[in-house]
């Protein structure tokens, strides 16, 4: 009698960050359409809201418990040190449990925020070394990439990535930052976002290419409400130096837009990705004394996604802000703080609707979102057609996962890694 595939998801799932958890239900969604079959459970770093949230097992991802605060106490930095000996052991149990395991989405290649090499790298490494050593396969799927400067950090990456028994990418620039660090990418391809395959809340009521066609130029009185997507940040991993003149700046120039959108009489609602940058949203409230002015309580990447088709015009921060946004089909403004964003927009048609999150000019800004605005129709229109080729594209994505990861004879362990370390 055939048992059931075990599948693990992995990541730091449920930990605040709305654009992680959207991978992870992205992937779910493919398992129970395709799999319904598969046991899941998860190792993650919110494995509480994981559970309650998805209806999986979830085991936390560190056994000591105060993993991500500073440890500046001796009994803290020998917790975290005994921790990392103690996660050896406890990732390669979970890892044998599993026939498969899927890291979905998020930028786990990537350093472009403040990153420590005994973090997640070191995790990810963990996950991926016990994967080669007891034959499960591990997954990295429609995940970032990016160069990454410190040199730990840059190993435990391109090792992990190594180590893999699959790997696709979220862009282009993902699989070349790869192949640069070392990595044969021959066999890797790149698919749309995987929030891309959420499916469209029904709520919305009317498709947006059915909304263009009847609209048109979509002629209004009075302007729309604009969502602006905030973000707590403090430029990357190799800014630490000058994280908090980055902030100031972005932050000064993020609230002196939304007061010139507020003087012309715009609705603004102000949304965030994690539960860092609800500290974002209180600054701009308390900058931009206006009943104008109202922040949304998203809980999801489905909940961004309706308050962004509500919008005339989304101006973002946060990659996910902006995937929800063009998924929505709403013309979108990229504060872009990584080339993941450029390449984002790019690939769904509004390339030359960017700004600089690290050199917030508002005056700039306004000019570009004006110009924006003035394409609005347009945009819509392009929206449609790019979303339908992420859409097919996504579906091509999963094929080709099933055929990696779910032979049709013979247990899933047997599947051949592709690339010796």
């Amino acid at each position: 009698m055939k048992t059931a595939t075990r599948v693990g998801v992995f990541g730091l799932l449920g930990s605040g960050n709305l654009g992680n958890d959207g991978s992870l239900e992205a992937v779910l969604g493919y398992l129970r359409a395709e799999h319904p079959e598969a046991v899941v459970d998860a190792l993650c770093g919110g494995p509480e809201v994981v559970a309650a949230r998805y209806g999986i097992p979830a085991t936390r991802l560190h056994w000591y418990r105060g993993e991500y605060r500073t440890a500046s106490r001796a009994g803290a930095i020998a917790g975290k040190g005994l921790g990392k000996l103690v996660d050896v052991l406890r990732t390669a149990a979970w890892v044998r449990r599993h026939d498969v395991v899927i890291v979905p989405g998020m930028g786990v290649l990537e350093a472009t925020l403040p990153l420590r090499p005994w973090g997640f790298p070191y995790s990810l490494f963990l996950l991926c070394a016990s994967g080669r050593l007891l034959r499960t396969p591990v997954a990295l799927v429609g995940v970032g990439a990016a160069p990454i400067g410190n040199r730990p950090t840059r190993a435990l990456v391109r090792w992990s990535a190594r180590l893999a028994a699959y790997r696709s990418y979220r862009d282009t620039l993902s699989r070349d930052a790869m192949r640069a660090m070392g990595v044969d990418t021959a066999r890797d391809e790149v698919y749309p976002d995987l929030a891309f395959a959420l499916p469209t809340p029904p709520e919305w009521g009317v498709p947006c290419s059915e909304l263009v066609g009847e609209l048109g130029e979509a002629p209004s009185d009075s302007p729309g409400p604009v969502c602006v997507g905030v973000m707590d940040f403090h430029g990357g991993d190799d800014d630490r130096a000058r994280a908090e003149e980055i902030h100031r700046r972005y932050l000064d120039g993020t609230t002196r837009f939304v007061r010139a959108l507020v003087e012309d009489g715009r609705p603004v609602r102000l949304l965030t990705g994690d539960a860092c940058d609800a500290s974002v949203v209180a600054a701009i409230l308390d900058a931009v004394d206006s009943p104008l002015v109202t922040a949304a309580e998203a809980a999801s990447l489905a909940d961004l996604m309706k308050e962004t088709a509500a919008a005339d015009t989304v101006v973002a921060t946060r990659y996910h802000n902006l995937v929800c946004a063009l998924k929505a089909g709403t013309p979108t403004l990229a504060l872009s703080y990584a080339a993941k964003s450029d390449a984002l927009m790019e690939r769904m048609g509004l390339g030359a609707y960017c700004h600089p999150a690290r050199e917030v000019d508002a005056d700039r800004l306004l000019e570009q979102f004006r110009a924006l605005e003035r394409q609005s129709a347009q945009l819509r229109r392009t929206l449609v057609e790019r979303n339908e080729v992420a859409a097919r594209q996504l579906e091509d994505q999963f094929t080709t996962l099933t055929a990696a990861l779910f032979p049709t004879t013979g247990h899933a362990h047997a599947h051949a890694y592709r690339e010796a370390p």
